[in-house]
């Protein structure tokens, strides 16, 4: 089937989910989708094999599984989450033989601009409307030779040229832009130095160091001299934290749940969700702390308690971006008002998520005031519920599971249409929230 006819399909998936759900047991979320894209690219690029435990068997994952088997690296997946790949060395890349496919996933849109190949980068209808030239504008001051498309949008021309190193003080905290900088500098001439106006997940300097490469990061600032070599590595990719999130917020709003996730990831630039919803009163544990292939994980049990409305601290919103549309849902069910500002990022997610979430707390009786850079939400309560309706996710994943967690405190059944991108960061999770006592049946209109 082409990727066109899969487009098509996209928007039959609906989530039907009926109120007065619980949340309960242990449960394991898939790997960290942001891990297993990095191990994947930099395992390809190192001398040497790679073996990954814990891989995310999620769409977007694949699809950068598979634009790298497309420029001739070899993988091998012997099981579930298990993945073998066959460095080729950094400069063993071959050219395409047709436009790299990279699916919904914007994580992969990195490394290409110091490859001495000709391509183009395209992706699914969600990822073609998101802009690209924050991107794009720093690597061409690097000397990449990049051609988009009106309004700054994919599918991207990439044609070979001579990086350079650049000092750049990045405009905003974006893990996405850091680490397509820093990967850029592999092959740059010279050294990189990137300044973060804030802290923002450092998944890429972690890895960088996991395959023997020299980072120097001190405070604020990153360090990268371009002409070194990966070597090949092996790595457990723990339980993404962006996946935990809606059960953390789901076992929080949920009176009678107690809910226990198993090793995830809790890297300090990934857990501003748990700092805020400590903030704002969860009864969140963290069981046991170790170490997994250089990232610190832990077991984390959550159990419901009476949340409050907070001011969320703005050094924390880089720490959460992702998990945002979670924690909108924590605070339409916390007591008081809960303000979000400094969050201008949420504006080029798959979807504008301030106002798609905006839109479908509208439908479920939520009072909230939109900003350009934030949300005013004014919470109802311990003992309030949402309405019940028809939301759309507009393709977002994060929006469609979210939603469903907002069941748990819904007065009747709501209906959440456009799903089908749920499986690009979370495989099974219809299957998941049943197991853990959420009514959910899934629908094809």
């Amino acid at each position: 089937m082409s990727h066109d006819s899969n487009m098509l399909e996209q928007h039959d998936l609906a989530y039907e989910v009926q109120a007065g759900g619980s949340l309960c047991g242990e449960i394991r979320v898939p790997g960290d989708k942001s891990i297993s894209h990095r191990s994947i690219m930099l395992g390809s690029l190192a001398d040497g094999v790679t073996h990954v435990d814990g891989f995310l068997e999620g769409e977007d994952s694949l699809c950068t599984l598979q634009a790298f088997r497309d420029m001739g690296v070899q993988i091998e997946r012997p099981s579930a989450g298990r993945v073998v790949i066959h460095g080729v060395g950094m400069h063993g890349l071959q050219a395409p033989a047709k436009p790299l496919y990279l699916g919904n996933s914007g994580t992969s849109m990195r490394l290409l601009a110091g490859q001495h190949f000709s391509t183009v980068l395209t992706g699914d209808s969600s990822l073609s409307k998101r802009p690209m030239k924050r991107v794009a504008e720093p690597l061409k001051t690097m000397g990449a030779k990049l051609t988009l498309q009106p309004g700054g949008l994919c599918p991207i021309q990439i044609e070979p040229a001579k990086l350079k190193g650049i000092d750049y003080h990045m405009p905003i905290a974006s893990a996405q832009v850091k680490s397509c900088l820093m990967l850029a500098s592999l092959y740059a001439e010279g050294e990189t130095h990137l300044a973060e106006p804030a802290p923002c997940r450092d998944h890429t300097e972690r890895m960088l160091q996991g395959f023997g490469y020299k980072v120097d990061v001190k405070g604020s600032e990153i360090r990268v001299r371009g002409g070194g070599s990966l070597k090949a590595c092996d790595i457990d990719v723990p339980a993404d934290i962006s996946s935990a999130a809606f059960f953390l917020v789901g076992a929080s709003i949920c009176p009678g749940a107690e809910l226990t996730l198993r090793h995830v990831g809790i890297n300090p630039t990934r857990i501003g969700v748990i700092n805020i919803l400590q903030a704002m009163g969860a009864d969140i544990q963290l069981l046991r702390e170790y170490v997994a292939g250089g990232e610190p994980v832990a077991d984390i049990q959550v159990r419901h308690a009476p949340l409050r409305g907070i001011a969320i601290p703005e050094d924390q919103v880089p720490l959460a971006i992702d998990e945002f549309p979670a924690l909108f849902i924590a605070a339409a069910c916390a007591e008081g008002t809960t303000i979000l500002s400094g969050a201008e990022e949420l504006r080029v997610k798959e979807s504008d998520r301030i106002q798609t979430m905006a839109n479908g707390l509208a439908v479920l009786g939520v009072k909230h005031e939109v900003k350009p850079d934030g949300i005013v939400i004014q919470g109802f309560g311990g003992k309030g519920k949402f309405g019940s309706g028809t939301i759309d996710s507009h393709g977002d994943h994060r929006i469609a599971m979210s939603f469903t967690m907002a069941s748990l405190r819904a007065s009747g059944p709501l209906i959440i249409l456009d799903c089908n991108n749920v499986a690009t960061s979370f495989p099974d999770f219809a299957e998941l929230v049943q197991r853990c006592g959420i009514p959910l049946a899934q629908r094809h209109d």
